[in-house]
């Protein structure tokens, strides 16, 4: 049983009061109340029956809902804080601001557009957006800070997730935002224990594996996630990632078929999290849809494992009905005992404590519709601005070809490289029209733009002299727009088909400029472009201010986070 002491400690410092009511709810429970409070569903707005079913039927801890428009999330958060027996955590995705759970809501930057302004003010402004505007519609718990460490170009995911390849950048931007964001009332959780960006894959699509040795663990991710604990996150993340040298040395009679993720693993989520890092805060799975969960045990086996193994809160279920019954067995078979089953409600119930949802009225969980104003408010849009404005990076420019002139370069061939994914485009941060914005500013400034449009050219286009080229064109900018996901694991540029037609076999001819509005890692494919510029996101305030630096209007202040040559010596040629 966890000893009510701690929860006066950090993160949760929870006066006598607070205890008193900890620990009398708990003593009210029943066995199916308490199985409840593990769950965090995935929640869908306009399902209010299947809603009103999981209250009733299941009596989850929380729910988890994507972006909706902010009138439809406040309603629903409302609906489910009226109706629940016990307050609930009402968790999103607040990465990037509140976009991350209202449509409207201001997407201020990701982390290592953050990162590259080289200004923790920049984080603590992204944590109080996420909170303010998270707030106002419900929210009292946001799945951020991002805190993994991008040490692998080549990883599919982390990506401008993150807020670099090194550590105390890391450290520094995180605490910014979880000092912030919990000064504003939201619970952060700091993501993705033992630490993503290590492995070349995906947890969404495998298991994948954290292969540092105990001594650079604890000098890279160990330093983080000790320095957030610290600071006072009041929950963790586990990733679905492994961590061999850790689980080995915690553990020596472990063969290495029984290395478990962090999400179903003792030995990281005690021995580690818990015991040598010192937090007493609460633990919450990843999704437990991802393959990185479903591959490393059978569900039935793992879906008690996970609450066993050290996680307090069960993240989404595949079948509902399935996974509850699951988890009951796992009690009536031992695997789940009783006592730890009581260990992880007291947590979920002391977070909830913490955040005071015990001492309001239902009703005032959710604030009143005037309090959306501060969704989108001009405010939060001008901060945006100044971020974008800061964070766009010039990576190399070689022969001087900056800043551009219409007189010189009046003729602009801009080339759009972005993703097929129609997902990611409607994900609220990458625009779909990034081609048309860019196009709109350069003609504002006087430039002649003809814009490459793939299956037009085709076969015309690959078979052009060199000389033809020149006659039409003074410049060509590459305007590169293929994030990092989890539903493609290949960050590569891709030439569209079947002529490869838009390939810069021309940049010994002609000026050329590359953007990435993404992907800080695309030089790679073009090792031997002569101006490159990394701008992290394809935000309209973006786009405007990668015009405005081409041109000369305003200097690049923004500084790396990454090594965006990726260690080729010819990239930086």
């Amino acid at each position: 049983m966890l000893n009510y002491n701690l929860l006066r400690g950090n993160p949760f410092y929870l006066d006598e009061g607070d205890i008193q009511w900890v620990e009398g709810t708990l003593g009210e429970m029943t066995l199916e109340a308490k199985v409840g409070q593990l769950f965090c569903m995935h929640g869908i707005s306009g399902h209010r029956d299947m809603l009103d079913r999981f209250l009733e039927d299941i009596q989850p801890g929380g729910f988890m809902f994507r972006p909706e428009d902010k009138e439809s999330i406040a309603d629903v958060h409302r609906y489910l804080q009226e109706r629940s027996t016990i307050p609930l955590l009402l968790a999103a995705n607040l990465e990037n601001g509140g976009g991350g759970i209202a449509i409207d809501g201001t997407v201020f930057a990701n982390n290592m557009q953050v990162a590259a302004t080289g200004e923790p003010e920049m984080a603590r402004r992204l944590g109080m957006i996420a909170a303010r505007e998270g707030k106002a519609v419900g929210c009292n718990w946001s799945f951020a800070p991002v805190v993994d460490i991008d040490l692998n170009f080549r990883n599919p995911v982390t990506n401008t997730r993150t807020f670099g390849s090194n550590a105390d950048t890391v450290l520094v931007m995180s605490q910014a935002y979880t000092e912030s964001l919990q000064a504003h009332g939201l619970a952060a959780s700091v993501k993705h224990f033992p630490g993503d960006g290590v492995d070349g894959r995906d947890q969404h699509l495998l298991t994948s594996v954290n292969t540092l040795t105990i001594e650079e663990w604890d000098t890279t991710f160990g330093q983080v996630y000790k320095g957030l604990i610290e600071e006072g996150a009041k929950t963790v993340m586990a990733g679905h990632i492994r961590l061999p040298a850790y689980s080995k040395k915690l553990n020596p009679k472990l063969r290495d078929e029984e290395i478990m993720p962090a999400t179903l693993s003792r030995e990281l989520l005690v021995g580690l999290l818990r015991e040598q890092l010192g937090f007493q805060g609460l633990i919450v799975s990843d999704s437990t849809m991802m393959a990185g969960f479903t591959m490393a045990l059978p569900r039935e086996q793992a879906v008690p494992q996970c609450i066993e193994a050290g996680c307090d809160m069960f993240l989404f279920t595949r079948d509902v009905r399935e996974d509850i019954g699951y988890m009951y067995q796992g009690i009536q078979s031992g695997q789940l005992t009783l006592e730890r089953l009581d260990e992880a409600v007291t947590r979920i119930l002391a977070l909830k404590a913490s955040l005071g949802l015990h001492k309001q009225p239902r009703e005032a969980l959710v604030p009143h519709k005037g309090a959306l104003s501060v969704i989108g408010c001009a405010e939060h849009r001008e901060w945006a601005k100044e971020a974008a404005d800061k964070a766009v990076t010039l990576v190399k420019d070689i022969d001087a070809i900056l800043p551009l002139h219409p007189i010189s370069t009046k003729r602009v061939l801009l080339v759009p490289v972005e993703s097929n994914s129609s997902l990611l485009k409607n994900e609220g941060f990458y625009s779909s029209t990034i081609a048309d914005t860019m196009t709109k500013h350069l003609r504002e400034q006087g430039f002649e733009v003809r814009l490459f449009e793939p299956g037009r050219q085709q076969h015309a286009a690959f078979m052009e002299s060199v000389e033809a080229v020149r006659q039409r064109t003074d410049l060509v900018i590459y305007a590169l727009n293929m994030p990092s996901s989890s539903l493609k694991p290949s960050i590569r540029l891709e030439w569209s088909e079947p002529f490869i037609e838009n390939l810069p076999w021309f940049i010994q001819e002609l000026p050329t400029v590359f953007v990435s509005f993404a992907n800080p890692y695309h030089l790679y494919d073009v090792p031997r472009a002569k101006v490159f510029i990394n701008a992290y996101s394809a935000s309209e305030d973006t786009v405007r201010a990668v015009v405005s630096k081409l041109i000369g209007e305003t200097p690049f202040e923004g500084i790396s986070p990454v090594d965006p040559y990726c260690g080729s010596w010819d990239a930086r040629l």
